[in-house]
């Protein structure tokens, strides 16, 4: 009698997140569009709704106000608000892999110290390209600074990897737990970059390790769409295998499920796709957390549909909130970071209370 009473109370509860699911993708398609409009048409430099499709190229107007407006549009507007898409895209995607990996809706790319490898390779090449030491590379360090921090991202999983593979197999528990050692590691050789800065070095570091989308170039969003592309196509290939997970490795693996090569992936991803958004935009947390466990809570666990879900959501985010910092303060500009841990801090907090309360019964 209970089992049917369950099995009734579900039902409901699974019809909704179907409908809600079927809904989804246009929903959130029509709100990313809204919200790069919107992005478009604010800032420093704003520009009107009425001089926005000429800006666009998509109406014939020639005259000077038309000129500005296209060199805003094309040359900073456009590539910025491309790449902070393509970077929240990577973030969400990469806590939706995460969590399913883990079992577990508070995981995040952060845990495995990808983001803090990343930063401290940045803030490294900050402070050498700045001294005596490399003062021939001064003028490259605006190129280099990405670069080292995709190198040490890159660098920082394969050392989590060497550590918790053994005989061709992968421990997630050690690959935790060692990514929390690493993490601390680089906090530790940031503080002492930190130490020995300068204040023009440590305000880099600084506005650099808060997270911002300022550096954004057409050549930058150039770098991050074929990692999201063959990110997305990853995605469905290993989502049937993150489902099973969920039941365990055993039921996962009587599934038919390579669970050892389901990890290496699903590893490789988290990494290749963290560290990429980490090498543009800088350290930005919360958004692996907080958009794919406020989406199952709407679609449901289905990884075929969280995952491009997640993609769509984290592109929502960091479009909202790069907009939001380039427009509070302006003329100035706020580190995208600030506004993510303000957004995201509460909702981390409600769903430890929330576990806290499912644990309770």
């Amino acid at each position: 009698m209970s089992v049917a009473v369950g099995t009734e109370a579900r039902s409901p509860r699974r019809s909704a997140r179907r409908r809600s699911a079927s809904f989804a993708f246009p929903v959130l398609i029509a709100v990313l569009a809204v919200t790069a409009i919107v992005a478009l048409t604010v800032g420093a430099a704003g520009i009107p709704l009425s001089r926005l499709p000429a800006a666009l190229g998509l109406a014939s107007e020639s005259t000077a106000m038309t000129a500005r407006d296209q060199l805003v549009l094309w040359s900073i507007r456009i590539p910025r608000i491309a790449a902070a898409a393509m970077v929240g895209g990577l973030l969400a995607a990469s806590g939706a892999i995460m969590q399913g990996l883990f079992r577990n809706p508070l995981a995040d790319p952060a845990l495995v110290g990808v983001s803090s490898g990343g930063a401290l390779a940045a803030a490294g090449a900050i402070v050498f390209t700045d001294s005596r030491f490399g003062e021939a590379l001064r003028f490259l360090q605006t190129e280099l600074l990405p670069l080292a921090a995709f190198a040490g991202s890159l660098a920082t999983t394969a050392i989590l990897y060497g550590i918790s593979s053994r005989s061709g197999r992968t421990s997630i528990a050690i690959f935790l737990l060692a990514g929390v050692a690493i993490t601390a590691i680089a906090n530790a050789g940031i503080g002492l970059l930190v130490f020995i800065a300068d204040d023009r070095q440590l305000r880099d570091i600084t506005f650099w390790m808060l997270g911002s989308m300022s550096g954004a170039t057409w050549t930058k969003s150039a770098l991050l769409a074929p990692v999201l592309v063959i990110g997305l196509a990853a995605c469905a290939l290993i989502a049937r295998g993150l489902d099973l997970l969920v039941l365990g490795e055993a039921d996962a693996f009587h599934g038919g499920v390579d669970v050892e090569r389901l990890k290496r992936i699903s590893i490789v991803m988290v990494s290749a796709m963290t560290g990429v958004a980490v090498s543009i935009s800088g350290v930005i947390g919360f958004v692996g957390i907080v958009v794919p466990h406020l989406l199952r809570l709407v679609i449901g666990p289905a990884h075929r549909l969280l995952l491009p879900a997640s993609v769509l959501s984290g592109a929502i985010l960091m479009v909202g909130a790069d907009t939001l910092a380039r427009t509070i303060v302006a003329p100035a500009e706020m580190p995208i970071g600030i506004l993510t841990a303000a957004v995201g801090a509460p909702v981390f907090l409600f769903i430890l209370l929330r576990q806290r309360g499912l644990a309770a019964l």
